[in-house]
């Protein structure tokens, strides 16, 4: 281990930190999951030539490696453990080029989400994905998890939003794949078996990402209360089925929607009660807005609408503040799966059967314009005990039954690995494997993670 140190130093000089509290950090993201060993070494890549340097001596000494961006994940898939390196691509920020009229951008991926989109606005632009986390996640751990957010329903996830990537192989090669071009089918797509990848096939030490022009016009932000959370799904549900595109329809169940009222210092809402928040944006948001309040009237909603921005961003906030609410109940296993829009209310009934069944609390909110619900399971302690993943393993089989998925957005990391076969089956959980070690045939990259 000593001659790997010996190397990297060589090689990245000060860029090699083994400083205690770095390599603690280094063992931990969002997930509540922590390595049992802190890592060798943390390496602040600050270009892609430093990426390359690193993985040239890994591979040359069989070390394995692990990308991490910001470590705001929450499946485990960026923690770092004993004898392994830690390469962050924090400080990797450049905007390289922002092209007004072709639409897009080119960025390392250390550059936060957020941070991004605020230099994009002054070009009359924007990037697309909207994940509750855009404040503190990077651009190049959207790609790495396949990021979603509030804005998914219409303006589409991280996959929908790259047009091509240069990545770092495990051998220390950069390659470019995908292509600037709107239209392109040359050979087989590399970029999206990237994205959502969770570190095992590269490191991304560039993006060139597809933009959109602002949206011009006003923005409605309709709030209805529901008796029930199966009320507010079926609403939800209603409304897609309805033909109008809201850009935004997320929902809170009544433990998640008091929960944020308490942490914002708002009056209790009615007893039981869940909430579903919808914005239309563009030329036609009050005629959008109108018509879907129509709808959430129809579904028993107690429903009021305002064209007030400062207004519609407090109701967002109250839905961006549940988690940090939830968290202050105790500690938080929080999930992700998704299920077909039409079975959103028969998702919410498989949640409080396992909490009925297993005796559990599971808060949940859930992005209601495309079926991604977030159960969040609430314990006491720094560990999560055997019964909650038993209850996590019952409800995440019920997303399968209902045609749904393990995952949405969050990847699959340490935490869900052991239900990942039971997904995509033997033969396509083996050719997934073939296709990791077609990328790393010595498995040096976030070895034990997705695939275990």
């Amino acid at each position: 281990m000593t001659d790997v140190l010996a190397l990297l130093r060589e090689a990245l000089d000060d860029r090699v930190d083994t400083r205690p509290d770095v390599l603690r950090a280094a063992r931990a993201d969002r997930s509540g999951h922590i390595s049992s060993g802190a890592p060798l070494a943390v390496v602040h890549a600050e270009s892609a030539a430093d990426v390359q340097a690193t993985l040239r001596i890994a591979t040359a000494t069989g070390t394995p490696v692990v990308p991490q961006g910001a470590l705001t994940g929450l499946a485990g898939a960026a923690n770092a453990g004993e004898g392994q390196i830690a390469l962050s691509t924090r400080r990797m920020t450049r905007v390289l080029e922002i092209s007004a009229d072709d639409r897009l951008a080119v960025v390392e991926p250390g550059i936060i989400n957020a941070d991004l989109n605020t230099q994009l606005a002054d070009h009359g632009l924007w990037w697309a994905p909207d994940p509750a986390s855009r404040d503190i996640s990077t651009v190049g751990g959207n790609i790495a998890t396949g990021a979603g957010g509030l804005l998914c329903a219409k303006y589409g996830v991280v996959r929908d939003a790259v047009l091509g990537l240069d990545v770092v192989l495990a051998d220390g090669r950069l390659i470019r794949m995908g292509r600037r071009s709107v239209k392109g089918v040359t050979g087989l797509d590399l970029t999206s078996l990237m994205i959502g990848s969770e570190g095992r096939l590269g490191v991304v030490v560039g993006a060139t990402l597809k933009l959109r022009p602002v949206v011009p016009g006003s923005v409605c932000t309709a709030a209805a209360a529901f008796a029930s959370v199966r009320d507010a799904a079926t609403a939800a549900s209603a409304v897609t089925a309805s033909g109008v595109q809201p850009s935004v329809m997320e929902l809170m169940d009544a433990t998640a929607l008091a929960a944020a009222h308490a942490h914002l210092g708002l009056a209790a809402p009615e007893k039981g009660a869940s909430q579903l928040i919808v914005q239309t944006d563009g030329g036609a948001a009050r005629d959008e807005a109108e018509a879907i309040a129509e709808v959430l009237r129809r579904a028993g909603g107690a429903v009021t609408l305002t064209e007030d921005a400062a207004e519609g961003e407090r109701l967002l906030a109250m839905r961006r503040a549940a988690n940090p609410a939830i968290a202050a109940t105790g500690s938080q296993l929080i999930e992700d799966v998704s299920v077909p829009r039409t079975k959103l209310a028969e998702m919410f009934d498989e949640i409080a059967r396992v909490e009925r069944e297993h005796g559990v609390r599971i808060p949940t909110i859930a992005h209601a314009g495309d079926g991604n619900l977030h159960p969040s399971f609430v314990f006491q302690g720094e560990s999560v005990p055997e019964h909650i993943w038993i209850a996590a393993g019952d409800l995440f089989r019920s997303a399968i039954r209902l045609g749904g998925t393990l995952t949405g957005e969050h990847g699959i990391g340490v935490l869900k690995a052991r239900w990942l076969a039971e997904e995509l089956g033997d033969d396509q959980w083996e050719l997934q494997r073939r296709i990791v070690a077609a990328f790393d045939p010595q498995s040096i990259l976030n070895p034990g993670k997705v695939f275990v």
